[in-house]
């Protein structure tokens, strides 16, 4: 049985991009879904590899003709996800992943209240600020104005880390790639009965299921409160 949905989301900055390459790296059968955008490229993206880049009028189109899953206006841009993504993905007998801002999130929950959803965080304003200086300088220099409105942004995405069920975070990249991966195949196993899993990983399937549960909120809050208090929030 495919179809599953997994939602992640986090703020600028929080290495979630490395972390989806590891994941679809160490687990199979889970398609990434492709955005749609109409900022332009930066750096070395690629249309349909990153994002679907498009002009503005035609992703209002797209919005007329309600072909999106979830939409958002972020930064003065837009972002959208196709519905067809979860079709697409399940007639290939593929789970699907949906990277997305909390905005996106909070409008696919209305709609698709069984999705999987996994929120990261940054270890401390610190290691946000230099990962946000690092991709501006990468994307062709730094502009102080945007890496402070972006850091403002992060602070008020953490405040909606408890709408998730899952709250990971990357700190040690291994570790909090392992967990993302314990927690695809947990709920995969929830799913589907053991037996019948394709995953080559049902022998440690205990193991991951434990991991995966220290990653449920109500289960994280040890782990959470220094980070969070580092924001200047508490849980």
């Amino acid at each position: 049985m495919a179809g599953l949905l997994f939602i992640l989301s986090a703020p600028s900055g929080s290495g979630k991009s490395t972390l989806v390459s590891q994941l679809r790296s160490m687990v199979p059968n889970l398609d990434f879904s492709v955005s749609w955008t109409t900022r332009a490229p930066r750096g070395s993206e690629q249309e349909g590899r990153e994002y679907h880049f498009i002009q503005r009028d035609q992703f209002q189109r797209m919005i007329a003709a309600n072909e999106f899953m979830e939409h958002a206006d972020v930064f003065g841009n837009y972002y959208g996800t196709a519905r067809a993504s979860l079709a697409e993905a399940a007639g290939r007998g593929n789970d699907l992943l949906l990277d997305i801002d909390v905005q996106g999130a909070a409008q696919v929950r209305q709609s698709m209240p069984q999705a999987i959803t996994i929120f990261i965080l940054p270890p401390n304003p610190d290691v946000l600020e230099r990962r946000l200086r690092n991709r501006s300088r990468a994307e062709g220099g730094v502009e102080e104005s945007v890496v402070q409105k972006r850091l403002a942004t992060a602070r008020h995405e953490i405040e909606k880390y408890h709408e998730y069920r899952y709250v990971l975070v990357n700190d040690v990249l291994e570790r909090a790639a392992e967990e993302l991966s314990a927690i695809v195949i947990a709920e995969r196993s929830n799913a589907n009965p053991p037996a019948e899993s394709a995953q080559p990983q049902t022998s440690e399937l205990p193991r991951y299921r434990k991991l995966a549960e220290q990653c449920l909120l109500q289960n994280s809050a040890a782990r959470l409160q220094p980070v969070l208090a580092s924001f200047g929030l508490s849980l």
